[in-house]
């Protein structure tokens, strides 16, 4: 079969030129999507390639980029090089594309070696984490990483790695709704009604500027004034103090730990640590592999339930291992957050180790009612909710004017050495 005549927004020319980074950001109706899908269909036609689709979180293929390659197999008239199966498209020259997540995959997309062309999508939400362990094993000569995405934050960590300072050997184009020549009426009457509505708003997703926080962020006032306090900075790890650590525990979601020193009234938060899908020895290896003195691993009231599997709960493995563990007081997620809200002007970020936390604290929003359209009292439970969480729970534990009760009359006292 003759392939169609494949077009592009000339704004996607580079794509076809070799760059170890290509960035492709912007608003919505920009085609980004389905333009790399395109010209990856045609490389991969033209050469044998092997090709990773990527995004943090991806459940099953249908989270995927599967369909849209598809449909523009079809589109381009490559229905007879390309076989479609459920998990992996296959091309007859040996040209292949996979697909992975990379939040629930990290020790598996290690095995990735010979990828020839990895493609994220909606990179906004990737971890600093992930791109740390994906960027070095994509080390195959010539190789090629390509990120799309619509801008949240301009402190996430994709848009501050490879925008505000880019590696060498990267090319980021930015595009918008006017770069697409066949942009629809139908999105068109869409843009211009939230341009009218909402201009901040229309300004992130049609413009694709970043927001300076998000809507209903719930720590936006207190992260704005530790950024301007300059107590987001290198802290380092002090050596005569123990280290307390404050988890919030998940499965299938994920396990968030921040590791925090008190130094006279400074509440130092000098690490961060999150994963999924790991039993809770995986964890207490890591806090060992650390290698701080610590002091206690403060949990949620959930750590005493007894799980069916080893019918024993985390308080108990924990304890047996060695560990001084106590639970948090168990208090509502408002009374939560307004802990969290009193202790902020006492805290100190090591940017770099708690980078990841600090991305999930600013991304940890309230939830919106579905009848009113407004924003409600609880936050949204997402992958930046863990961390968020953990937090809390690192608020609560903490004395806060009194040595040894809180202002509920709860007993704090144990943490602070």
């Amino acid at each position: 079969m003759t392939p169609h005549r494949a077009e592009f927004p000339s704004k996607l020319r580079f794509l076809f030129e070799p760059a170890r980074y290509k960035i492709l950001y912007g608003g919505r109706g920009a085609a980004k999507s389905w333009g790399v899908a395109r010209a990856l269909l045609i490389q991969a036609a033209a050469t044998p390639l092997r090709i990773l689709c990527a995004r943090e979180f991806q459940n099953s293929i249908v989270e995927s980029v599967h369909h849209l390659l598809k449909a523009q197999i079809e589109a381009i008239g490559l229905s007879s090089f390309y076989e479609v199966q459920n998990s992996i498209i296959r091309g007859v020259n040996g040209s292949e594309f996979i697909f992975a997540g990379l939040r629930s995959n990290i020790t598996r997309i290690k095995s990735f070696e010979g990828v020839d062309r990895v493609w994220v999508e909606e990179a906004q939400t990737v971890s600093k984490t992930s791109w740390d362990t994906l960027i070095p094993t994509i080390r195959k000569e010539g190789s090629e990483i390509w990120v799309t995405y619509n801008p949240e934050l301009n402190t996430d960590e994709t848009h501050q790695r490879f925008v505000v300072t880019p590696p060498a050997g990267t090319v980021v184009v930015k595009i918008n709704w006017n770069d697409n020549p066949w942009f629809p009426e139908t999105l068109r009457r869409e843009k211009d009604e939230l341009k009218s509505r909402d201009p901040d708003a229309y300004q992130n997703v049609w413009e694709g500027n970043c927001r300076v926080t998000l809507d209903g962020a719930v720590y936006a006032k207190e992260l704005r004034l530790a950024q301007e306090d300059g107590r987001m900075r290198s802290v380092s790890y002090d050596e005569t103090k123990p280290v307390h650590t404050f988890f919030d525990l998940g499965w299938a979601d994920n396990t968030s730990i921040w590791f925090a020193q008190t130094v006279g009234n400074e509440l130092r938060l000098i690490d961060y640590y999150s994963n999924s899908q790991m039993p809770i020895q995986h964890y207490i290896a890591v806090l060992q592999n650390k290698g701080y003195m610590y002091g206690t691993d403060w949990l949620p009231h959930d750590a005493r339930a007894r799980t069916l599997a080893t019918g024993r709960s985390v308080e108990e493995i924990m304890l047996a291992a060695g560990r001084k563990v106590r639970i948090v007081p168990n208090l509502s997620i408002y009374d939560g957050i307004n802990a969290a809200r009193t202790v902020f002007p006492r805290c100190y970020f090591d940017e770099l180790n708690c980078a990841e936390g600090l991305q999930s604290l600013r991304h940890y929003r309230f939830d919106v009612d579905p009848d009113s359209g407004q924003f409600s009292a609880r936050p949204l439970h997402d992958y930046h909710s863990h961390a968020a969480d953990a937090f809390r729970y690192f608020a609560v534990a903490i004395e806060e004017d009194k040595p040894a009760v809180s202002a509920r009359g709860i007993n704090m006292k144990g943490w602070r050495v």
